[in-house]
């Protein structure tokens, strides 16, 4: 018998009760135990020594602690995850149902699971993405009261912040013996980026490769030429003063500590080692 430990944030943005509820009736009704677990904040996520099966129910940063406590434990275990929070960029690529009976059927169903490859960050890792310049920034200075009010408009609540401010540092890349200097950089490892958007669209969960664009002009104009690319589904490396590039690791310094935001977090500070995991996580 399956074993499945059911992980939920109530503090995720669209954390709901009855949704766990139905979870876990799900699981039960496809023939599994199920073990419920909270984390969040001052809840660190422990793996349970009797679980087979770990579900993350949150968003990407739900998802991304459940990871690195999965990979502390030392256990290789099938890793599902069900959308529940303010953005599920890795939900978004795996494309399963959200009705709960349909979702816990077809997840205990699935006999090979895909072998994502995270990424490790100096001592963290991130699963989806990640960035440094005005999102890191706009991240950084986000109320979690207000995010937990409204949501993803808090997302822009702070990013008029940095626009006013728009702090500018230099940022030195290095990546297979490539030297490059930019305002911003952002690394997909997955095909989304802040909802349905994405700068890298050949990236792939699945594939072990890392995608990066860099910005080497600085400025609000030279930010919005990139993000109007984006959104209209365009080439971003068209873009004049943009680099982009593929890789497996990569270095990144700053003449200050900038924050470096993946998965929807802050998780780091520069400088920082950015590397595939050499071992995948088994999702379902």
């Amino acid at each position: 018998m399956n074993t499945v430990q059911l992980v939920f944030n109530p503090a995720a943005g669209r954390h709901s009760a009855p949704r766990i509820d139905a979870l876990r009736l799900g699981f039960e009704g496809a023939g599994a135990r199920v073990i419920l677990s909270e984390c969040g904040p001052g809840i660190p996520v422990a793996i349970s020594d009797e679980a087979s099966h770990i579900c993350a129910v949150g968003g990407d940063g739900t998802a991304r602690h459940v990871a690195l406590a999965l990979a502390g434990s030392g256990r290789v275990l099938p890793l599902s995850v069900y959308p529940a929070g303010t953005v599920n960029l890795l939900y978004r690529e795996m494309n399963l149902p959200r009705d709960p009976a349909l979702y816990t059927s077809g997840v205990l169903a699935r006999t090979g699971p895909a072998s994502h490859y995270g990424v490790n960050l100096n001592d963290t890792l991130f699963l989806a993405c990640a960035s440094v310049g005005p999102d890191a920034e706009t991240v950084a200075r986000l109320s979690p009261w207000l995010k937990r009010r409204v949501g993803r408009l808090a997302y822009a609540v702070s990013f008029l912040h940095v626009l006013i401010l728009w702090p500018r540092r230099r940022i030195t890349l290095v990546s297979n013996g490539r030297r490059i200097e930019c305002a911003a950089f952002y690394v997909a490892k997955g095909r989304y980026f802040a909802g349905p958007w994405s700068f890298a669209p050949e990236a792939r969960l699945t594939n072990p490769l890392l995608h990066v664009i860099a910005l080497q002009r600085p400025g609000r104009l030279a930010y919005a030429r990139f993000c109007w690319a984006m959104v209209r589904g365009r080439p971003v490396e068209c873009v004049p003063g943009v680099a982009a590039f593929t890789c497996t690791a990569l270095t990144a310094e700053a003449s200050a500590p900038l924050p470096v935001q993946a998965d929807g977090d802050i998780i780091a500070h520069l400088p920082a080692r950015i590397a595939l995991r050499p071992e995948p996580f088994a999702f379902h």
